[in-house]
């Protein structure tokens, strides 16, 4: 299978993954809209998902998927699964006892992530109880990542590209079912969300478990203290424990700016963290479609070229991706920019969530457009480093741009609230993609194809003409106003999102771009 084919598979079942989780943010924005119990619910949320970061896809995929592709391309697959079961044996004494640390301190935790929360007492309190509820989701997400990096290593993008359905149908579940339920029995309704996640966690363990035991993959872990010193020593353990220091350190550094990020906005507007948790949901849409369906792609690609010295074919694949980002990331960001309302309205505008809500969070969404090139670029960017089993010059970028960052906050947030924290980012992820691209390009890593000026030129032709359309559509009709008709409103965003990408991919043709070459790799 071509690498655009894999991209797309993986695309449209993140596109599936994404449209359930904005059900599944309506529900919630509808049932509970943003109080100081859903700031509660996003905070502890937050906390297992930070954690995630750093055993699950974040730095330990960084660190897994070089050496697992490595270690296939090289040894064989008789050495690489008993690599799997010796990482699985390490990585699941790592998480036990990570998961009772964090149930015994969830206050501690809940303090550290978001201390404005001491102003809504209740709402503290239903933090730490739905951290402790939720905090074993830890466990089960970092086994589901190590089976993601096995099974991707393998080119079975399929399962893991699927599986985050499942999370979204438990809160679904959760938010439309076990909320009533919770209330009519005397307990917190947003304690079923916390429910859900655990559920969900599980759920996704248990198809991923079976996907890589019909390929006879499944991780074999050993609970005696002998097979974990054993597991501990093996080289390439220990190969993957040195690569994941740095790769700790940036994942880190990523997660000390959304911990500051929560702790401004906890301290901000009730509503504001729920707020930059909506607009966030909807700025991982394109995220995940194009970033994320990328470099789950391109990183096993990559480190196979690498291993192999075939260096033509790692700088080709580099280019791609950054062709790809342009074509798709580009309209998405000028779409987030002049055409959020809408956008907003559309999807979390019903019950509880009002109107000057709606106003808030399309602030917040503006913000991450600014930046939302930069967050997919990344995605590509990263990998082509990860796959050199260099992990140090991303996290010396990521300390650069947190600096930047918090100077950003300083400056922007007396002024525009919460805003400014979403605006701060994505000024920063556009100078984090711009200073790895250039790392790439001096090292030689990367060379870029010819005909680059004009391909940027075609690019810049077709969102400016969407722009033009989108402002148009976007100050034509009044869409809080229309929350009344939401059928109305639902089926004018749909008309007008098909005739956008009509007229910029007929944009696009007009000006000589040749799509098919992008989808032949």
């Amino acid at each position: 299978m071509s690498l655009f084919k894999s991209a797309s598979v993986v695309s449209l079942l993140t596109l599936l993954s994404r449209i359930t989780g904005l059900v599944r943010e309506l529900l919630i924005a509808s049932t509970f809209g943003a109080s100081a119990m859903t700031d509660a619910f996003n905070v502890a949320f937050r906390i297992p998902n930070l954690f995630r970061r750093f055993f699950g896809e974040g730095a330990f995929s960084q660190a897994f998927v070089p050496v697992l592709a490595a270690s296939k391309e090289q040894q064989g697959e008789a050495a690489t699964r008993l690599l799997i079961d010796r990482v699985a044996t390490v990585l699941g004494w790592a998480l036990l006892l990570l998961s009772v640390l964090g149930v015994l301190g969830a206050a501690g935790l809940v303090w550290a992530m978001a201390s404005g929360l001491k102003q809504e007492p209740r709402g503290f309190e239903v933090a730490v109880v739905m951290t402790r509820w939720m905090f074993p989701y830890i466990a089960f997400m970092s086994l589901v990542a190590l089976g993601a990096g096995v099974l991707n290593t393998w080119r079975r993008f399929a399962v893991p590209a699927a599986t985050p359905v499942l999370l979204n149908i438990c809160m679904i579940a959760a938010a439309w079912l076990g909320a009533p339920w919770f209330k009519a029995i005397g307990l917190e309704p947003i304690y079923a969300l916390a429910g859900g996640v655990l559920l969900g966690g599980l759920m996704q363990l248990g198809v991923q478990w079976l996907a890589l035991k019909r390929l006879d993959l499944q991780p074999r872990l050993n609970w005696r203290w002998s097979a974990l010193q054993q597991a501990w020593g093996d080289a390439g353990t220990q190969n993957i424990l040195r690569l994941m220091g740095p790769a700790l350190l940036g994942v880190s550094v990523a997660h000390i700016s959304m911990l500051i990020n929560t702790q401004i906005a906890s301290h901000l507007r009730a509503g504001s963290v729920s707020w930059i948790t909506y607009a966030d949901r909807l700025m991982e849409f394109p995220t995940a479609m194009l970033g994320v369906a990328m470099g789950v792609v391109l990183m096993p690609q990559l480190a196979s070229a690498r291993a192999s010295g075939d260096s033509a074919r790692y700088s080709g694949m580099l280019d791609w991706g950054l062709r790809l980002v342009a074509v798709l990331a580009v309209p998405c960001a000028v779409a987030l920019l002049v055409f959020p309302t809408p956008l907003v309205a559309v999807l979390y505008h019903y019950g509880a969530m009002t109107d000057f809500d709606v106003q808030q969070v399309t602030y917040a969404l503006m913000g991450w457009g600014v930046g939302l090139v930069g967050i997919v670029a990344i995605k590509v960017l990263a990998p082509g480093y990860y796959a050199s089993q260099d992990t140090k010059t991303p996290v010396r970028v990521a300390i650069g741009v947190l600096i930047l960052t918090q100077l950003l906050y300083i400056a922007l947030v007396p002024y525009l609230a919460h805003a400014a924290l979403t605006l701060s980012i994505g000024i920063g992820a556009l100078v984090n993609a711009s200073w790895l691209l250039m790392g790439l390009i001096k090292r030689g890593s990367y060379k870029p194809e010819p005909g680059r000026g004009v391909f940027l030129l075609q690019v810049l032709a077709g969102c400016s003409l969407l722009a033009v359309f989108l402002m148009w559509a976007n100050g034509h009709f009044n869409w809080t106003g229309l929350r009344a008709d939401s059928l109305m409103r639902i089926g004018l965003l749909a008309l007008i999102l098909i005739a956008s990408s009509a007229i910029y991919f007929v944009a696009l043709w007009a000006a000589g771009m040749k799509l098919r070459q992008l989808a032949r790799r």
